[in-house]
């Protein structure tokens, strides 16, 4: 995770120029930088960082990023690194992974400095080095530290884990369980509100969330928490339709809401094939 609230606007614009030569547009962004931010009321000048909030900020930065970080560690792969090296980033928040250990090592060290110099900075709690992989777990029980450190990343916590076919390793993915909580408790409120909507209109809206958080989170290992997601929603719908009156109150139970979920909430099933099937690439050497 990286901190932008020290980013250079300078070298941002030259960042930009490269692909960017209307001066029109390039002057719109030395405005939107320039913005400023209000607080209780009283205005705020930036001179450095992005607007927090501003619809621009998030794509500014990935400008950024990309020559900070992507191209470095590009350039860093062929002329340091010992072994492999992959980086999978998405916006602010990325993951480096080494073949060996010194490299993860000399590449930290390198990019703080790197960083430092371009006016970001890594999340202090965020950011640290954890042994990962196919050799993790028979490393750390030889060594007495117990099993493999896991990592949260893209809304899924990421663990070393062995495939029930053959025993080989895999990487588990687990969806947080605090996302799943945040997005139960939208439902909630959402059915609060629409409370006395007609049943089918309630269905309709609960069967697009339900399908979208599986389009999302269904990976391989993870239909678990998918059927926590369906029976934490259906519960919620249960709990609403009890308190639109006290006559249905009194008359709603499971077995009659469980013929709405059966007609209305998507049943769990895998969606996406495991990483090595949909994307399987080695940068050349």
């Amino acid at each position: 995770m990286v901190s932008f609230d020290t980013l250079d606007h300078e070298r941002l614009m030259e960042f930009v120029e490269h692909r960017v030569a209307d001066r029109r547009l390039l002057r719109l962004l030395r405005k939107w930088l320039r913005a400023g931010v209000s607080e209780d009321g009283e205005w705020l000048r930036t001179t450095v960082g992005t607007p927090q909030g501003a619809v621009i900020s998030p794509l500014l930065a990935n400008v950024y990023l990309h020559y900070v970080l992507d191209l470095w560690v590009a350039e860093w792969r062929s002329r340091a690194a010992r072994g492999d090296v992959y980086i999978v980033r998405y916006a602010d928040d990325f993951v480096v992974g080494f073949q060996h250990r010194d490299d993860a090592e000399r590449c930290l060290a390198e990019m703080r400095e790197r960083f430092a110099r371009s006016g970001l900075e890594l999340h202090p709690e965020k950011t640290r080095l954890i042994e990962f992989g196919r050799f993790a777990s028979e490393n750390r029980v030889r060594r007495g530290e117990g099993k493999p450190e896991t990592f949260a990343f893209l809304g899924f916590t990421h663990q070393c884990g062995e495939r029930q076919s053959d025993g080989r390793f895999t990487v588990q993915r687990q969806s947080l369980a605090k996302r799943l909580r945040a997005k139960v408790k939208k439902v909630r409120e959402w059915l609060t509100v629409h409370r006395h909507d007609p049943v089918p209109a309630m269905g309709r809206w609960l069967r697009s969330v339900v399908q979208g958080y599986f389009n999302y989170h269904a990976v391989p290992g993870n239909r678990p928490a998918l059927w926590a997601f369906r029976q934490e929603v259906s519960r919620a719908w249960l709990w609403t339709l009890r308190r639109r009156s006290q006559k249905e109150g009194r008359r709603r139970r499971w077995p009659r809401t469980s013929r709405l979920v059966k007609t209305w909430l998507p049943m769990p099933s895998t969606l996406h094939p495991f990483p090595s099937v949909r994307f399987h690439a080695r940068h050349p050497r």
